[in-house]
């Protein structure tokens, strides 16, 4: 019988809550069914996939159909629920902040697990959330959250910072994973909430105005 670890645990719920993001992006730009699907499955297989490929492993959904599966839920669940979900208008920020926090999780530990010091582990981390969102906005056309203002891939560093300092007090593994996932959650919703980003790169024509 295939034991299922905490991270196991996190990994699923992540994909189900970047499948949601992906699905709920898809159906407001009138994707098919197929086409929602889609996006649902690369949102949530993106950043994992090109974590294991730096990492030399071969990417995890291509050993288990279990990612699959999740994401046909997340796709049902989205056709269950649509109506309610189009009346919370944070539904797809709510997601994208879950997923975002629970994929830095994984990356960071898989990362640690693979042998590699933990800032390596902090960029890897960070692949893991951040690029599957990068791949489904441009699915969908759109400008990827990384390459705005908002605070989104900084999220993941901050709890890659979360996790060292729980390892230098000592905590143990689910404490440093569960204070690690909550950082990267926290620091997303707070920098939405009270509008803080990064300063933006200015361009010469700014520089001459």
């Amino acid at each position: 019988m295939m034991q299922i670890s905490f991270v196991d645990i996190i990994e699923f719920i992540g994909t189900f809550a970047f499948a949601i993001s992906g699905i709920r992006l898809a159906s407001a730009k009138q994707f098919d069914l197929f086409g929602a699907y889609v996006v649902g499955l690369v949102t949530a297989i993106g950043g994992g996939t090109i974590r294991d490929v730096l990492l030399d492993v071969t990417p995890f959904w291509m050993t288990d159909t279990i990612y699959l599966i999740i994401t046909a839920f997340a796709l049902l669940w989205v056709m269950v629920f649509s109506k309610y979900l189009v009346k919370m208008n944070n539904t797809i920020f709510l997601f994208d902040a879950i997923g975002l926090a629970l994929f830095a999780v994984v990356g960071i530990q898989k990362t640690l697990d693979a042998g590699y010091p933990l800032w390596v582990a902090t960029i890897m981390g960070t692949f893991t959330g951040a690029a599957g969102g990068v791949l489904r906005d441009v699915f969908i056309n759109e400008i990827p959250l990384i390459f705005r203002k908002d605070i989104y891939a900084m999220a993941c560093v901050m709890g890659g910072f979360a996790y060292w300092i729980c390892g230098r007090i000592g905590c143990d593994s689910i404490v440093t994973q569960v204070t690690c996932g909550v950082c990267v959650f926290l620091t997303r919703v707070l920098a939405v909430k009270f509008h803080v980003s990064l300063p933006t790169l200015k361009g010469e024509e700014e520089h001459h105005k």
